[in-house]
């Protein structure tokens, strides 16, 4: 018998039942495992972000199993739900719409719970977004920095994007395509006109991989009528052998503000233009040092 199948056997009450977390094609439905459509042909069920379009897919191979809805909207009544299941000796299939679950997708809830109640979780590893997208990417692999969303109230959104502005790994976004370019802007604005890759509907018939730096990039995508798919942004890290850091652009800042020689906003202009940082962050730590 193949390792890691449904073991579930109702001969043997009290016996738990296994989650398996498994993952699902970013586009194209051929991108899956032969050990994920055995494992998705054999659970008792399978709980999917959107059980219309995993009814689509699971079709495709000519699997019929039961679904069951696990989405942001309704994790924490399912879990309950479905730890129920799995306590009962059922086995349970855990999917997204695309990619590995809880990768920027629901699941986190539901895989601490079982963890919690002794439940074996079981991970069946397939297509990630943010490997397939730096994997052709040309940026460093070595090491890199997985950001996924960003948050949506725009306070959070930009203390995050300046916690950003000093990494030096490879950055990955995830965006929609009706927010992709703001994010572009956003990006530029605070972290700076670095080069990137926009990686667009992956594994599917338009795929697209647009380089260059992301003013190049934005400008790209403004000149086109519309943005269709999923949108993985690459952005490169800052150059670690860089000739000054952000403490000696800081030093300057608090040289310049002890002699007076000029306003906060004309102090940040220079400082910005001198070592390469957007303007609105040395202009923010003027503030803070002035205070």
């Amino acid at each position: 018998m193949p390792l890691n199948l449904p073991t579930n056997n109702p001969e043997k009450p009290g016996k738990k039942g296994d989650l398996y977390v498994i993952a699902t094609p970013i586009g194209n439905r051929e991108d899956i495992t032969l050990r994920a459509l055995n494992i998705l042909g054999r659970v008792d069920l399978v709980a999917a972000e959107d059980t219309r379009h995993t009814l689509r897919f699971l079709s495709h191979h000519n699997i019929k199993r039961r679904l069951i809805s696990y989405h942001e909207h309704n994790e924490r009544e399912r879990t309950k739900n479905l730890l129920d299941k799995l306590n009962s000796g059922l086995s349970v299939a855990l999917v997204s719409n695309a990619g590995t679950p809880t990768v920027s997708d629901p699941g986190y809830q539901l895989i601490k719970a079982a963890i919690e109640k002794d439940i074996r979780v079981i991970p069946i590893p397939g297509v990630s977004a943010a490997v397939t997208a730096i994997s052709v990417s040309g940026m460093p692999t070595d090491s890199f920095v997985f950001i996924g969303f960003l948050a949506k109230k725009k306070g959070k959104k930009l203390e995050q994007l300046r916690k950003l502005a000093f990494e030096q790994k490879t950055i990955i976004f995830y965006e929609s395509p009706r927010r992709i370019q703001t994010l572009l802007e956003e990006i530029i604005l605070n972290i700076g006109d670095r080069k990137g890759v926009l990686c667009r509907e992956m594994t599917k018939l338009h795929e697209e991989f647009v380089r260059g730096n992301l003013s190049k990039i934005l400008i790209s995508l403004k000149e086109r009528p519309s943005i269709k798919g999923e949108c993985t942004l690459l952005v490169a890290g800052e150059e670690e052998n860089k000739d000054v850091s952000f403490e000696k652009a800081r030093e300057e800042i608090k040289k310049k503000l002890a002699s007076a020689k000029g306003g906060l906003s004309d102090i940040a202009k220079e400082i910005a233009k001198k070592y390469n940082i957007p303007k609105n962050i040395v202009y923010d730590e003027a503030l803070k040092i002035k205070d």
